[in-house]
């Protein structure tokens, strides 16, 4: 549970820490922020170690890009951040690399990736019972403001995510509670969901091993 009175610098670390034991921060990938009532961003610097990261690690910087405080590189996709900032109401962006969300991002169909139905689907908002979200799915891209163009021009408030092919996910929410359940959420479903293939496809095989 994050605290309210937290600090945005505290925030980050906490959270940080945490999604670095999942595993979900490897060999310093990922970036965290989380944008302030006056609208300036925190945001972790580049090439910070999450598992263990220090509040020297965590720029402030303003809507546009600006440096207001700290040292070191600004993470290479701060761009992406600031326009997700810009075009919703979040407050939080989360982005993580792991082997499961870049594997389900393979099974995009039409820039989209179908999850569910399922339980998890509730921790995303959506509470129909036979509830699916399509998430969408964009090509990485080396120029990170064209990609922010076309990340932005694929989000869907009420879809708080978007998957990057052999990369990562970025993940927004109203609040750092907000972002970070979502996130585990998704996450979930793509473990769910690639391992459901798995055993569908080992079932398949021995119904054809059984009848050969």
């Amino acid at each position: 549970m994050i605290p309210l009175d937290f600090t945005p610098v505290s925030t980050l670390m906490t959270i940080s820490r945490r999604l670095a034991e999942y595993g979900w921060l490897p060999a310093t990938s990922g970036n965290l922020s989380l944008k302030a009532p006056d609208t300036s961003v925190w945001i972790t610097r580049s090439g910070a170690d999450k598992q263990v990261l220090a509040a020297e690690d965590i720029l402030h910087m303003s809507p546009s890009g600006m440096i207001l405080a700290g040292q070191g590189k600004p993470s290479f996709e701060t761009a992406i951040h600031l326009a997700i900032y810009q075009v919703t109401d979040a407050t939080a962006v989360f982005h993580v690399h792991t082997v499961a969300n870049n594997l389900i991002a393979r099974y995009g169909t039409h820039g989209t990736v179908t999850l569910g139905p399922h339980e998890m689907v509730k921790a995303l908002d959506h509470w129909e019972e036979t509830a699916q979200l399509h998430l969408p799915v964009l090509p990485n891209l080396l120029d990170m403001d064209q990609l922010a163009r076309r990340i932005v021009d694929r989000l869907d408030p009420k879809v708080p995510g978007i998957l990057l092919e052999n990369h990562g996910i970025y993940v927004f929410g109203r609040s750092p509670a907000l972002a970070l359940r979502y996130l585990e959420a998704w996450e979930f479903l793509f473990r769910w969901t690639l391992e459901s293939r798995l055993h569908d496809a080992l079932d398949r095989l021995l119904l054809l091993n059984n009848r050969i």
